[in-house]
C-alpha cells in the first residue's frame, strides 16, 4: 500500500503536461494546451490540457480527469500501478504502509514468479535468435508464417530447445528458485527430477493488459503425435486463462482509438492482423470466450466484431460466444471467412487495405449471421424453422437494453415472417424466467424536516441520478472554485466570524437534512463537510488530486465545462458583473430553488401515495401522508418567501 504522503508527492511533481506529452501531440492556445485525443478518432483537436488545473479534457467524447486519471485510461492500468508509473518516471521512491506478513508473503510470490516470467522471455528469445537449432527450426517456422523481424521481437516471440530441461536448468544457474519455476509452470517437478513443460516449441509471451508476462504458450515444432499441437502455461498466481485476451497489451490503444476490438482465435491470427496494421484485434487463445475476457473488452469499447473461421462446425460450437457478448451488452458483429481460411492465413495473402475492406463488407449482426448459417438446416420444415426462431429469440432475450431489444425483434420479425408480439412474449417468458430483468439503481433521498414514513412493498422511490442535475453540478462549481472565498461576516456573542462561500453552501444543506442525489456529488459534499475547516484545505487542488479515480474525473470535469455549469445563474434577474462577484446574490437563490426542486420531489410521491391508499382503503396510511403534504407544503410556502429576497441575510 503506497501511503498518503507519498500519493502527494506524486501529485505535486507530476506535470500533466509533460506527462500527456508523452503520449499527444500538443500544441499551445492561451494558457491551454489542444490536441488531437489519444482515446477517439478525431481530426481536429478538441482535447485539452490545463497545467494551471491540472487536469485534461476532451470535448469530443468526454473523457476527463487528472494526471493519474489519464494514465489508467491511457495505459490501462489500476490506480496504484498509475501511481508507481508516474512516481518511477520523477524518481520518487515509493514508501509503503505496513503489510501483514500474509500480504507481504502475497505479494513476494507474485513479484518472483513475474521476475521468472521475464527471464524466461529473455531466454526463449535468445535461444531463437542466437542459436543453430533456434534459427533452423524456430525462426525458420516463424518465417515461414510470414512474420518479420520486427513482429517477432515486438511480440517477444522464442523458441525452447528440445532438451528436457534447457531452459530449467539455465535459470537455475542464474540463481531463479526451484519454488518459482514450478508455481508459473515453467517447470514441472516428478519424481525422475526436474524438466522444462514446454520442448521444442516456438513461444509466445502472454502479457496482461499492463504489459506484464504472466504465462506462454508454446507451438509444437516436432513430430510428436502424443503432445498437443499448442500447449499453454497451467492456472497460477499471476495467470488466470479465464481473463486473459493474448495481445490485449499491445491493442488497447488502437481498441480505444478506433471504439471496436476484432476478436480471433489464436496467437498467429492476432500477430498477422497487428502486422497488417489491424492493431485493435485480439485472441481468446483457443478457450471459448468468458465473461472475463467480454468485460476486459468492454473496459476499452462497447464494439465486438468476431472474426470466424471458415469452417463451419468450428463456427457453430463458438455460438455460445456470441450469446455472452449479449449478455454482457456489447454491440457484437460477426465475420464469416472463405472456408478454408482462418485469420492468419487469410491476413497473409490479402493487403491491409484487402483484409480491412473484407471484414466492413462482410460484417454483419449476430441475427442474420445465425438466420444464414441454421437456415440452411431448418430447409422448409416448419418444426426446425421454429427451433430457429426460439434460438434467435433466446439470444434476443440476454440483450440487458431494451431499446435494442426491441430493434432485433422488429428485424427477426421481417427475417422470419412472424408477428412481433409473439415474439415479445417469449421474451417476457424468457426474461422472467432467469430473473434477468435489469434492477434499477436507487439513490437515497434524504427528506427534508419530514418523519420519514412507514415503508411498503409497492412504495416507490423517486430519487433519480438526473433529477436536479443542473442545480447539483452547479453547488459543487461554487464548493470546488470559491469554497474558500469570504461571502460575508456575522457576529455571534460579540465575536466578529467570516463565512466563506463553502460554509455557506455546507450550513444551507445541513439545516434541511439534504443530500445531494448523486452518489459521485454527495460524496465529494461529504468530504467537503469533513475538510473545509481544516487548515490549508484547497478545495479544487483537493478533490482533482483525489484518492478515488471517479472523484477526480467528476472534479475535472466540472471545472473544464465553466460554460455549461455556470449557465443557470445567467438566466437568474441578477445584476451585471462577474459570477465571483456576484455570489452573495446569486447562492441563495439557487440553493433554494434547489431545495424546491426537492420539495416538489415530495410533493409528487405524497400524492402518489394518498392516491395508491385511496384504491386499497387504508385510512390510517392516507391521514399520514395528508399530514406529510401539508408539511410539505409549510416548507414551499417559507421557500416561497425567501425566494423573493436578494442578498445574504445574516
Amino acid at each position: 500500500m503506497i501511503d498518503q504522503a507519498t500519493i502527494q508527492k506524486i501529485f505535486d511533481a507530476a506535470d500533466i503536461y509533460e506527462v500527456v506529452s508523452d503520449f499527444v501531440s500538443l500544441k499551445k492556445r492561451g494558457i491551454n494546451y489542444v490536441g488531437c485525443c489519444p482515446f477517439h478518432n478525431e481530426k481536429t483537436g478538441s482535447f485539452t490540457v490545463s497545467p494551471a488545473k491540472g487536469i485534461y479534457k476532451c470535448f469530443g467524447c468526454g473523457k476527463g480527469g487528472n494526471v493519474v486519471n489519464f494514465i489508467m485510461e491511457h495505459e490501462q492500468m489500476s490506480y496504484v500501478e498509475a501511481l508507481r508509473y508516474l512516481a518511477a518516471r520523477y524518481n520518487i521512491l515509493i514508501e509503503e504502509k505496513e503489510l501483514s506478513e500474509e500480504e507481504k508473503k502475497e505479494k513476494s510470490e507474485r513479484e518472483s514468479m513475474l521476475i521468472v516470467t521475464n527471464y524466461a522471455e529473455d531466454f526463449f528469445v535468445s535461444q531463437l535468435f542466437d542459436t543453430d537449432e533456434g534459427k533452423s527450426v524456430g525462426m525458420s517456422y516463424l518465417t515461414r508464417r510470414g512474420l518479420d523481424e520486427e513482429t517477432i521481437k515486438k511480440f517477444g516471440l522464442g523458441y525452447n530447445p528440445e532438451n528436457w530441461d534447457s531452459f530449467t536448468k539455465s535459470a537455475l544457474e542464474k540463481g531463479y528458485k526451484k519454488e518459482f519455476l514450478v508455481k508459473t509452470g515453467l517447470t514441472i517437478e516428478s519424481e525422475k527430477g526436474l524438466f522444462d513443460r514446454f520442448r521444442a516449441r516456438v513461444m509466445f509471451p502472454i502479457r496482461d493488459i499492463a504489459g506484464k508476462i504472466i504465462a506462454f504458450g508454446g507451438r509444437i515444432m516436432t513430430n510428436d503425435k502424443k503432445s498437443a499441437k499448442y500447449l499453454n502455461s497451467p492456472e497460477s498466481e499471476i495467470y488466470h486463462k479465464s481473463r486473459t485476451l493474448y495481445g490485449i497489451y499491445f491493442a488497447k490503444k488502437s481498441i480505444i482509438q478506433q471504439n471496436r476490438c476484432y476478436l480471433v482465435e489464436g496467437y498467429l491470427d492476432v500477430i498477422s492482423f497487428h502486422r497488417k496494421g489491424i492493431e485493435n484485434t485480439v485472441a481468446s487463445s483457443g478457450t471459448s470466450l468468458t465473461i472475463e475476457q467480454i468485460r476486459l473488452i468492454r473496459r476499452l469499447t462497447p464494439n465486438v466484431t468476431i472474426i470466424y473461421d471458415g469452417d463451419a462446425a468450428g463456427i457453430k460450437a463458438s455460438l455460445r460466444g456470441i450469446d455472452l457478448v449479449l449478455e454482457e451488452g456489447l454491440n457484437v458483429r460477426v465475420v464469416s471467412l472463405p472456408d478454408g481460411e482462418d485469420p492468419d492465413s487469410f491476413a497473409l495473402s490479402h493487403t491491409p487495405e484487402e483484409l480491412l475492406t473484407y471484414i466492413q463488407e462482410h460484417e454483419t449482426d449476430f441475427i442474420n449471421f445465425k438466420t444464414k448459417l441454421l437456415l440452411g438446416q431448418a430447409g422448409d420444415d416448419p418444426i426446425e424453422k421454429a427451433k430457429l426462431i426460439t434460438d434467435i429469440v433466446h439470444s434476443i432475450s440476454l440483450i440487458p437494453d431494451a431499446i435494442t431489444r426491441s430493434v432485433y425483434v422488429r428485424e427477426t420479425a421481417n427475417m422470419m415472417k412472424v408477428e412481433e408480439n409473439i415474439l415479445y412474449n417469449e421474451i417476457a417468458r424468457l426474461r422472467t424466467e432467469k430473473n434477468t430483468e435489469t434492477a434499477h439503481k436507487n439513490y437515497k433521498t434524504v427528506q427534508p424536516q419530514i418523519k420519514s414514513a412507514p415503508q411498503t412493498p409497492a412504495s416507490q422511490n423517486y430519487s433519480n441520478e438526473n433529477l436536479c442535475e443542473i442545480e447539483e453540478m452547479v453547488l459543487i462549481r461554487y464548493l470546488l472554485l470559491f469554497g474558500d472565498l469570504e461571502l460575508y461576516e456575522e457576529t455571534h456573542e460579540g465575536i466578529t466570524h467570516s463565512v466563506s462561500v463553502g460554509e455557506y453552501i455546507i450550513r444551507e444543506l445541513c439545516e434541511d437534512d439534504l443530500e445531494l442525489f448523486n452518489p459521485g456529488l454527495c460524496k465529494i459534499q461529504n468530504e467537503y463537510q469533513n475538510h473545509y475547516k481544516t487548515a490549508g484545505f484547497i478545495p479544487a487542488k483537493f478533490f482533482i488530486g483525489h484518492t478515488d479515480p471517479s472523484v477526480s474525473s467528476i472534479a475535472a470535469n466540472i471545472l473544464s465545462e465553466p460554460y455549461e455549469l455556470s449557465k443557470m445563474w445567467k438566466i437568474q434577474d441578477s445584476a451585471s458583473g462577474s459570477e465571483e462577484n456576484i455570489l452573495s446574490e446569486l447562492l441563495p437563490k439557487i440553493l433554494d430553488n434547489y431545495k424546491m426542486r426537492r420539495v416538489e420531489i415530495l410533493t409528487h410521491e405524497a400524492d402518489d401515495k394518498i392516491l395508491e391508499h385511496q384504491k386499497s382503503g387504508n385510512t390510517e396510511e392516507i391521514l399520514f401522508w395528508i399530514k406529510q403534504k401539508n408539511a410539505i407544503n409549510a416548507i414551499r410556502l417559507r421557500l416561497n418567501e425567501k425566494l423573493h429576497r436578494t442578498g445574504v441575510t445574516k
